[in-house]
């Protein structure tokens, strides 16, 4: 499932590098379920499964909740993507390849379809002759959009990264077609 959901997780993934804090999108969906609650669900399942813990400042561990004051964006894209991260929760690792994290990138969905996530799409990609793979798995609830991954080389860059990022669907259709394509270049003309 590449095109726009794709390209809507790319952005949940800057975003959730460079996230400011921003507060939760409502956009449509179940009020009831938000960004504090697809947070929480997320950051739990992580800590079920024993996915490693990032030493990397501002690029591993649970994307903020609270208002964090942070420099103002200063460009138009800084701007939209500060908009996207207001609409996604994520928890990411990017570090030295840890044993165990890919069978536990596997646990963390388990235990996110124990708290009503439907498990969809399931990609497994071969990235080099070596055994590096990249797994993707998309989980869907309440009107978010979930995708599990984990990328990791078994020699070479010795580099894993280990991402569950969601973002709610209703939240990004705000995004006119000209702002898509300051936030996706070239990718927001495909698909």
């Amino acid at each position: 499932m590449r095109g726009r959901d794709s390209r809507w997780a790319k952005v949940a993934g800057a975003a959730a590098v460079v996230l400011l804090g921003a507060g939760c999108g409502s956009g449509g969906g179940d009020s009831s379920f938000g960004r504090e609650a697809a947070q929480a669900e997320i950051v739990a399942a992580v800590e079920k499964a024993g996915l490693p813990e990032s030493d990397l400042p501002g690029a591993g561990g649970a994307t903020p909740t609270d208002a964090t004051p942070g420099p103002t964006p200063s460009t138009e894209r800084e701007r939209l993507q500060e908009r996207a991260a207001a609409c996604s929760a994520a928890w990411q690792y990017v570090g030295p390849p840890v044993d165990g994290s890919r069978p536990g990138v596997e646990k963390a969905v388990t235990a996110l379809v124990g708290e009503d996530w439907v498990q969809g799409e399931r990609q497994v990609e071969k990235l080099d002759e070596k055994g590096g793979t990249m797994l993707q798995i998309t989980l869907r609830k309440r009107g978010w959009v979930l995708y599990a991954r984990h990328t990791g080389a078994q020699q070479g860059l010795g580099v894993e990264i280990v991402a569950l990022h969601a973002t709610e669907t209703a939240c990004m259709n705000r995004f006119t077609e000209q702002e898509r394509k300051v936030l996706f270049g070239e990718d927001a003309e495909q698909g």
